[in-house]
């Protein structure tokens, strides 16, 4: 499985980013989950949203819930993570990435097993 990541900028503090990770080698993805993990700098990696891929379920760490939202382009191949109402504790390394297994909650950064390059999220105050 092989994952790109994009979208990354910088916006000030209220702004929204859409990033965009796009997944090949799906076949072994059909039963498995994609999601979303950051890095802020001197700080460890932190999941944030994820989305199992067949169903469709969501899952967000309390920092993000009600800001960002994660969804699923089954013909693109592609994973998105809309976050509004940014703000500057946001500011991080965003990563994908993705496992072969269903997940039934927000699982830890270790345990994700494909992981895409990072793309920088920089919120300004």
């Amino acid at each position: 499985v092989q994952l790109q990541a994009s979208g990354g900028g910088s916006v000030q503090a209220g702004g929204s980013l859409t990033l965009s990770c796009e997944v090949s080698g799906r076949t072994s993805m059909m039963n498995g989950a994609v999601g979303w993990i950051r890095q802020a700098p001197g700080k460890e990696r932190e999941s944030v949203a994820a989305i199992n891929w067949s169903g469709g379920r969501l899952f967000y760490s309390d920092s993000v819930k009600g800001r960002f939202t994660i969804s699923r382009d089954n013909g693109r191949n592609t994973v998105y993570l809309q976050m509004n109402s940014l703000k500057p504790e946001d500011t991080a390394v965003y990563y994908c990435a993705a496992r072969n297994n269903r997940i039934v909650v927000l699982m830890a950064p270790e345990t994700w097993s494909y992981w895409g390059q990072g793309t920088q999220v920089t919120v300004s105050s």
